[in-house]
């Protein structure tokens, strides 16, 4: 969230609630708890609060395909689990959002929260994530495929790193040891 201002009659304000989950370990014992602020994003509307939701997603050929092609070349893949990948996308329309349950200002009750970056439940949050991965992967030298928009590529002489994009989880790997190691620390 970004900055507490006077809620304005021109732009709808996002109802947020608490989602509270219990983690376990494998004999049933509780090891964390968590909770997590999410937006009520089945109140947002197409053309008012959000225009585009739309992030790719790739299909399990592709995911067979990458397997096929990491056991031709003869390297391993991994899996990473980006825990807070809706959190890191950024929002570029204006989105306000209701204080949080329980944690209203109480000189400011009225006012809302301005968003810079996405929340759980918005509408847009899946889309951002795409963007800001996407981008941060060309930065970093990836083509992405033509085909199949999820997949990028990163070739240096030999060598070459792949690299799978499927919502929050990523699945890489590597002709070459060092490339999914400085892979997975960059990440």
């Amino acid at each position: 969230m970004r900055d507490l201002v006077s809620k304005s009659t021109s732009h709808n304000s996002i109802e947020t609630k608490w989602a509270f989950q219990n983690k376990f370990d494998k004999s049933g014992i509780i090891v964390r708890n968590k909770a997590r602020l999410v937006a009520k994003g089945y109140n947002q509307e197409e053309g008012i609060d959000y225009d585009e939701t739309y992030a790719p997603v790739e299909r399990l050929k592709a995911i067979r395909l990458v397997l096929a092609f990491a056991c031709v070349m003869d390297f391993r893949l991994y899996q990473m689990d980006v825990k807070s990948a809706f959190l890191n996308g950024l929002i570029e329309e204006e989105v306000y959002v209701d204080q949080p349950p329980s944690f209203v200002d109480y000189k400011h009750p009225n006012h809302v929260y301005t968003l810079k970056n996405t929340l759980y439940g918005l509408k847009q949050a899946p889309r951002s994530w795409y963007e800001r991965l996407t981008s941060f992967l060309t930065e970093q030298s990836f083509t992405r495929g033509q085909v199949d928009k999820t997949f990028f590529i990163k070739k240096v002489n030999s060598e070459s790193l792949i690299v799978q994009i499927y919502v929050d989880d990523i699945i890489f790997g590597a002709t070459n040891e060092i490339f999914y190691k400085e892979f997975s620390s960059c990440m």
